[in-house]
């Protein structure tokens, strides 16, 4: 691995999944601001934005470039001649990365020989990704929860010590916090959340609750499946198994506390009745800065908080019987088996529904609530990649059975 002294010329090489999202333009930036400690060799995205690609992959000189829409291979060659004549190359004085593409293009990149594959891809389809970067024996930053929720024990019995990064502010919060004292010394979990746009209404107060509403979240900017799931708390409850899952912690010693000011990102409390607190303005700067240079930290990654300013924190108690996805995330976890994949599915189907008018707000957790109750999760022996995805994919039938919704590609 590369160190960070100064003068150091072995910088860390780096893969990054879901190049032209929220996660990956971030890391990006930050790349560009800190090329002596890192270099880009490769990115992938879903296809849908090839000028952006194309703009990335000449700005960092990468070598390979992923997209998952093998029809878009010929539109990303011609996209990388743009961008070179915009920058002002003349023909023949760039190199054109290699193009990998179909839907298994991310994960043969994942397993490119690396110090760190940043996982910023949203959804399900990051499981494979995960587990190629894994299985090269690359250490993996990982922003793309629900890889490790519907996984488990998929991924975690592939996981060396150290492996992986976690990339969420709130793991990433925790992971810094279990600096302060040995696992054993560990008595809870907390996880903060900022309650979404909709803190303070009850569950009659949501019925009527528009797209354009739920995407505004109060801090965060990110993509538009994620910033849904912070409205409905979903990806709370996505987080709590992913914190169980990555820390060890059993899921009763995980709890969820609303902190809408998002100033302190998460807390470990120990058993002499110490609590621990990592506290940063709210970005995700920090977190990726964290994932990439793990275990260092990267000067000025981000601004910390202005203790001059004076300013009033809040910690509330979860309303369950308004956002009862946390409670519905920790059934599914404790459940175990496929029952954390058949819960992720159904949402994200539930979700598009959503964003696409077909599906009012309550519905995405009433519906999701449905499906988790009808999956029937079986015995394993030993869980594998097969039992996880034909979960999904009864998964998101079931859901599209209950809410009449036809199939969709998630945007």
């Amino acid at each position: 691995m590369a160190t960070w002294d100064d003068g150091d010329v072995n910088p860390r090489t780096v893969v990054i999944l879901g190049s032209t999202g929220s996660v990956g333009t971030q890391a990006l930036e930050l790349i560009g601001r800190n090329r002596d400690r890192f270099r880009v060799l490769g990115l992938s995205a879903g296809g849908d934005n090839v000028g952006l690609l194309a703009e990335q992959a000449l700005a960092f000189e990468v070598e390979v470039v992923a997209v998952a829409k093998a029809t878009v291979a010929q539109d990303l060659q011609l996209a990388f001649y743009a961008e070179a004549q915009r920058q002002g190359y003349a023909q023949g004085e760039f190199r054109i990365p290699k193009i990998i593409t179909g839907p298994d293009a991310s994960s043969e990149l994942a397993a490119t020989p690396c110090d760190v594959v940043l996982n910023g891809i949203t959804g399900s389809v990051g499981l494979r990704p995960t587990l190629a970067a894994l299985d090269a024996g690359n250490t993996l930053a990982l922003a793309n929860k629900e890889s490790l929720v519907i996984g488990g024990p998929v991924v975690t019995r592939r996981v060396k010590p150290g492996q992986i990064v976690p990339v969420d502010s709130e793991h990433s919060a925790i992971a810094q916090c279990l600096r302060g004292g040995a696992a054993d010394e560990v008595r809870k979990l907390l996880l903060t959340a900022s309650g979404g746009p909709f803190l303070g209404r009850k569950r009659s107060e949501l019925g009527e609750v528009t797209v354009e509403q739920a995407l505004a979240h109060p801090n965060f900017a990110m993509g538009p499946v994620v910033t849904i799931n912070s409205a409905t708390l979903v990806n709370k409850g996505l987080e709590l198994i992913e914190a169980h899952l990555l820390f060890g912690i059993p899921m009763e010693r995980v709890e969820v506390v609303v902190h809408p000011q998002q100033a302190v990102h998460s807390m470990v409390e120990f058993h002499d009745g110490s609590t621990i607190a990592q506290v940063s303005p709210p970005t995700m700067t920090l977190p990726i800065a964290l994932g990439l240079g793990w275990p260092d930290r990267i000067a000025d990654a981000s601004p910390p908080w202005d203790w001059a300013t004076a300013s009033t924190w809040q910690f509330l108690p979860l309303d369950d019987e308004a956002f009862p996805a946390v409670g519905l995330a920790r059934e599914a976890g404790t459940r175990g088996g496929t029952a954390p994949a058949v819960f992720n599915a159904a949402n994200e189907v539930c979700v598009q529904a959503f964003r696409d008018g077909k599906l009012p707000f309550l519905g995405i957790v009433d519906t999701v609530a449905r499906v988790l109750t009808d999956h029937d999760v079986p015995s394993y022996e030993e869980l594998s990649v097969d039992d996880v995805l034909a979960a999904d994919a009864w998964a998101r039938t079931r859901a599209r059975e209950i809410t009449g919704v036809q199939e969709t590609t998630n945007a």
